[in-house]
């Protein structure tokens, strides 16, 4: 514990940058928690390092839990805008393009189910389409395949 009280200022520096790489790394940028403690721990540290903040623990959790909040209060709502201005594009996966023949009618209100890759798909279609029709996968949502003739 004394190493790290007689070097306050180093131990703040790499406990806000240990912050900022989990909050990075591990966690994607999801929270701005550790973002912001992290960054106000850095800053802090390099303050003390200067000597412009005297270095003790009541200091360093005041100037921490200060520039915390004043991180936050400028960061917030530029990170907020950021982690909300996301693509709306569906991702495709390896299973549209998918064809296979029907052994059954498909509609929007007669499902049958296509066995693939040892799940059960449901099958539905926009239009009315016969047995024996060979269609594709153009489109898939949780246990359902969007089918369109071919």
């Amino acid at each position: 514990m004394d190493l790290l009280t007689n070097n306050l200022a180093e131990t703040l520096v790499v406990l806000g940058l240990a912050l900022l790489a989990i909050e990075i790394l591990v966690l994607g940028f999801s929270t701005f928690v550790l973002f912001f403690v992290g960054v106000a721990a850095v800053f802090s540290g390099f303050l003390m390092y200067l000597g412009l903040i005297p270095e003790s623990m009541l200091n360093a959790m005041l100037s921490v839990g200060i520039f915390t909040a004043i991180v936050a209060f400028f960061a917030w709502k530029p990170l907020r805008n950021m982690q909300n201005d996301v693509e709306t594009k569906r991702a495709d996966g390896d299973l549209v393009g998918h064809r296979f023949r029907l052994t059954e009618d498909v509609s929007e209100s007669v499902n049958p189910i296509y066995r693939y890759s040892g799940i059960d798909w449901k099958l539905t279609s926009a239009e009315e389409i016969k047995s024996g029709t060979e269609v594709e996968v153009t489109q898939t949502d949780v246990g359902v395949f969007h089918v369109k003739a071919r």
